[in-house]
């Protein structure tokens, strides 16, 4: 009996020392749910990072084509420089400096925003309405999973008005 009472007293007296396996697997659990959680944040950072920075491209790419018409009004006023319709831009000026102008805005565009795209319109009284419009990589929230989205749920535009 004196065997059992020593081995009890042993086995008792025992302080536990260091980690589980059990708790060092919920630890990892934990710290690995905590850093995905961490790299989805940078994820969407960036995106909205890439976002903004195209749509500052299309801010400046509004304020050059301005500054160009603001360079040659009579041009503008006359309506040289308005692109009617998305797509490709006008050609065929009599006036070499809009051709220019235009030519190097668009490649500008092209370069600058993906599938960029403009309209400019300028009327008698010197107004302007200048849009640029891209494609966003981003794509529109889904709840149920499926990709229900097309290329225009992720076009963005961006208008800008002022007068010459």
């Amino acid at each position: 009996m004196n065997l059992c009472v020593a081995f009890r007293d042993r086995v008792s007296s025992r302080k536990e020392e260091g980690f589980s396996m059990l708790e060092i697997l919920i630890s990892l659990l934990i710290l690995s749910i905590g850093l995905l959680g961490l790299a989805s944040l940078q994820v969407v950072g960036l995106q909205n990072n890439h976002s903004a920075y195209l749509r500052s491209q299309a801010t400046i790419l509004s304020y050059e084509i301005v500054d160009s018409m603001r360079a040659n009004r009579q041009a503008a006023l006359e309506g040289a420089y308005n692109i009617d319709s998305y797509g490709d831009p006008p050609g065929g000026h009599s006036n070499q400096a809009v051709e220019m102008d235009l030519q190097d805005w668009w490649t500008n565009l092209r370069n600058a925003l993906p599938d960029g795209q403009a309209r400019v319109r300028v009327d008698g009284q010197g107004n302007v309405i200048v849009r640029v419009r891209w494609l966003d990589e981003r794509r529109p929230e889904d709840v149920d999973g499926e990709q229900d989205w097309t290329a225009e749920d992720q076009r963005r535009e961006f208008r800008y008005a002022t007068q010459l």
